[in-house]
């Protein structure tokens, strides 16, 4: 296998939403069929630059995991509502084509947001009307508790999805918490990945509804070399040593689950950890810059392994001051997350800062909406964040109050539909 976002960014054919979309005629059915009679009908070229383009939905894996981060995100949790199977794979079905248009920048269903019946409510809600797709992504993920009985689905919970266990300093929120499916909306515009939740949302009335949503801004992880790395609320450069999506190799050792991992229809796929992580961010304001950068081991200009003179320069983590103390302290944030002290573990990581309004206490609620993608919560996610909660110094400025963890299949091809090899 190779890594989806190397075909990701090419351009892909179809028409802008400042098309026109009903040239299908009214004999062409709603649901499925319109969506699908629309995306057969908008074959021109589509009007959006290359920079705020389209990013190839089909594939061997999802997109949205190693394509290159975009700047925002709105992520949503929904609850599945009915108790049919038959309700739900056929949801399935609409919200996968759905997404296939959604993500080349065109409206949804035979009419779109403006050329249908007056008398009708829109088929697209409009408000990215004229806008490009801005390399919006839709990747979806299914919780743990969609596999109880309701559909029949117990026998094939993948042993990997396990429910994660309670780390020390937690404070999770139940209502911020869980979900029996995942979307995740990137894009490089807010009001796209919006417009993106919001219709999915609208298309699974009755049958699904939001358990919690979050937007997020400013990328924290770089997931492509060609990337920066961006910073995240605290002011450090964050997801240096972060999995990226030339590392082919390492993308199949730690990033996607292979055929002797178990549960099939995973194969090409990975698990999801969210955690919303609420940032102390007055008080780490008022502290030191020296104590800053020891507790994560870094200088928070450059970037560099405190130590050392650059971003990517390696980290010694043996080297000693004039004072005879470890440069990077035991307890420092880069020692107890790297690799070399978690038998090897990486994660993929795309995660979001967050600012949502105040607490009511004049602080502001804060911090970053962590993603993290990885072949076995087990042996990455779950002993990684074991240790940091024990030791971290930096748990002193934050706590985790949300918690969510989804197997996200692989991708799929066109006529196929997200989680088509689960229900098969």
């Amino acid at each position: 296998m190779t890594p989806e976002s190397s075909a990701e960014d090419a351009p892909r054919k179809g028409i802008s939403r400042r098309g026109l979309f009903g040239a299908a005629g009214a004999a062409v059915a709603t649901g499925v069929a319109g969506y699908a009679a629309h995306s057969v009908l908008s074959g021109e070229e589509s009007q959006a630059a290359d920079t705020t383009g389209p990013v190839e939905f089909h594939g061997p894996h999802q997109a949205g995991i190693v394509t290159a981060a975009q700047d925002r995100l709105h992520f949503a949790a929904f609850d599945v509502t009915t108790t049919k199977r038959d309700d739900l794979i056929a949801l399935l079905k609409e919200w996968t084509a759905a997404a296939a248009l959604l993500t080349a920048g065109r409206d949804i269903g035979q009419y779109g947001a403006v050329n249908g019946p007056g008398g009708s409510p829109p088929e697209d809600t409009g408000e990215a009307v004229g806008l490009p797709p801005a390399r919006l992504t839709l990747t979806i993920g299914f919780g743990a508790s969609l596999f109880d009985k309701r559909f029949g689905l117990a026998s094939k919970r993948p042993a990997a999805l396990v429910d994660l266990p309670h780390f020390i300093g937690d404070d999770i929120e139940p209502g911020r918490s869980g979900g029996d499916i995942a979307v995740q909306a990137c894009s490089d515009d807010p009001q796209v990945a919006v417009h993106a939740i919001r219709n999915l949302a609208r298309i699974g009335f009755g049958r699904v509804a939001v358990r919690y949503s979050q937007l997020g801004f400013g990328r924290t992880s770089s997931t492509s070399r060609a990337q920066t790395t961006p910073r995240n609320l605290f002011g450090f450069k964050d997801g240096t040593n972060n999995l990226k999506l030339e590392d082919a190799e390492k993308l199949e050792q730690h990033l996607w689950v292979q055929p002797e991992d178990g549960a099939e229809w995973m194969i090409g796929g990975s698990y999801l950890v969210s955690r919303r992580i609420r940032m102390n961010i007055e008080i780490w304001d008022r502290t030191s810059l020296g104590e800053q950068e020891t507790i994560i081991g870094r200088g928070k200009g450059t970037g560099a392994p405190l130590g050392k003179a650059e971003e990517f320069d390696p980290i010694d983590f043996v080297a000693k001051g004039s004072d005879g103390e470890l440069k990077i302290p035991m307890e420092a944030h880069v020692r107890l997350a790297h690799p070399q002290f978690n038998n090897g573990a990486e994660l993929l990581r795309r995660g979001y800062n967050f600012v949502d309004g105040s607490d009511g206490l004049g602080r502001l609620d804060a911090g970053l909406f962590f993603l993290a993608y990885q072949r076995d919560p087990r042996k990455q996610f779950i002993p990684i964040q074991t240790q940091l909660a024990r030791t971290d110094v930096l748990n002193e400025y934050i706590h985790h109050v949300g918690s969510g963890i989804f197997a996200c299949p692989g991708g799929v091809t066109p006529g196929s539909y997200w989680g088509e090899k689960l229900f098969a």
